[in-house]
């Protein structure tokens, strides 16, 4: 059995994104998702609560958060000088500057170059601060943002001074915006077991105020089953009081989400969406209420999803499993929260009711203060509660990016 989760007291234009309308087809669909949970129903009905397909603004102003965020795929081009296909290497969609991946492990090398031009404190100030300003833009309250130091090869070093720039970049953003960030410690699946467990050493050393969890990411098929050998860590993090996320179930089937879950005791899972694949398990994160922080656009680009119209997110919700809707590496796809949460919306009509549910369950399973939790679903009560006159659904196609 899964062990309870721990709870504490852009929008795509009218033409298409490449995650709507195929256009990344150099993606090979690796995992195809078995239906294993019947049709999904597909309403009809017009009701009070219906959005028109593109409602930008409506969804922008719905109070939110922001769960799988990850800092590497928050690094602008410009700031890195790879803005243009000469020197990225690869080619630019034109509408929204965002490179094309033909896979997880292609996508993964273009990020670590962008990181490792990354060497100057001014740079991570900027990119903090403008995770704070996107999110501003999309109505995030607060999110939680996963760092990896290993692909950071300027910083390896000095960790502290990272975390430092990473601090004052935020802090400046949060005055400015009103947006509270948390960061999560990721370790990388095929780094080295001693590697992992000095990082877990300094988290536990010197315990900066910002970092709220301890995460794990990589590529899951390169690494395979490593539940076993990261459990230790995790429960060190756990033991003095950090929250823990895993990424599971995007490179691995179903039993990356149990080993996440039963493992590690992670509070919730990044991405997750292969648990469609066992039923069994499906009922358990149901019953158990074990969110899964999901992100249709990374999984359509990197080939774990066929489509965006076929996409489990709707499978899992439907069946009882909290879902969150989040970007993953948005500068890297070219998408936005509100980007996000509209596509949900035309794939699989998405009503008032529905959006309100998935935007609670991003609040919910933050790991924000919890006297930030609470404003931030006082402010989601109240909006809900205002009977918001539906947006100009002409304003669509000029904002859905």
């Amino acid at each position: 059995m899964l062990p309870v989760a721990v709870a504490e007291p852009d929008v795509p234009s009218s033409r298409g994104c490449a995650a709507c309308s195929g256009r990344s087809a150099r993606a090979t669909p690796s995992f195809p998702f078995a239906r294993t949970l019947g049709t999904v129903p597909t309403s009809t009905r017009t009701t009070r609560a219906t959005l028109p397909a593109c409602a930008p603004d409506w969804i922008r102003r719905l109070p939110k958060a922001e769960v799988h965020l990850h800092l590497e795929g928050c690094v602008p081009l410009d700031t890195v000088g790879l803005e243009d296909a000469g020197h990225a290497g690869v080619e630019l969609d034109p509408e929204t500057g965002a490179p094309a991946f033909g896979d997880l492990a292609e996508f993964l090398a273009f990020l670590d170059r962008c990181c490792a031009r990354v060497t100057r404190g001014e740079q991570v100030e900027q990119i903090a601060y403008g995770i704070t300003s996107r999110a501003a833009a999309d109505g995030v309250g607060h999110a939680d943002v996963i760092f990896n130091p290993t692909h950071w090869p300027a910083w390896r070093s000095d960790l502290s001074e990272l975390v430092a720039r990473l601090d004052g970049g935020f802090a400046a953003g949060e005055a400015d915006h009103g947006v509270s960030i948390g960061l999560c410690l990721s370790l990388q699946r095929t780094q080295p077991p001693g590697e992992s467990a000095e990082l877990v050493d300094w988290l536990l050393a010197t315990r900066p105020d910002r970092v709220v969890a301890l995460s794990v990411d990589g590529d899951e098929s390169a690494a395979g089953r490593t539940g076993e050998r990261f459990a230790p860590l995790f429960r060190r993090a756990r033991a003095v009081g950090l929250r823990a996320c895993a990424h599971a179930g995007e490179s691995s089937g179903p039993e990356g989400v149990r080993d996440a879950v039963e493992l590690l005791g992670a509070e919730r899972v990044d991405h997750g969406i292969r648990a469609v694949e066992d039923r069994s398990l499906v009922q358990e994160l149901a019953a158990r209420a074990v969110p899964l922080d999901i992100c249709p656009t990374s999984n359509v680009r990197l080939g774990v999803a066929t489509s965006f119209a076929t996409h489990p997110i709707e499978q899992l919700r439907t069946a009882g499993v909290p879902v969150s809707v989040n970007t993953d590496d948005p500068l890297l796809f070219g998408t936005s929260v509100t980007g996000e949460y509209t596509r949900c919306v035309e794939a699989f009509s998405w009503d008032r009711t529905v959006l309100g549910a998935v935007a609670r369950t991003s609040i919910e399973s933050s790991f924000a203060q919890p006297e930030r939790r609470r404003e931030l679903l006082a402010d989601l009560d109240d909006f809900l509660a205002q009977g918001t006159p539906e947006p100009d659904a002409a304003t669509g196609a000029r904002e859905r990016r």
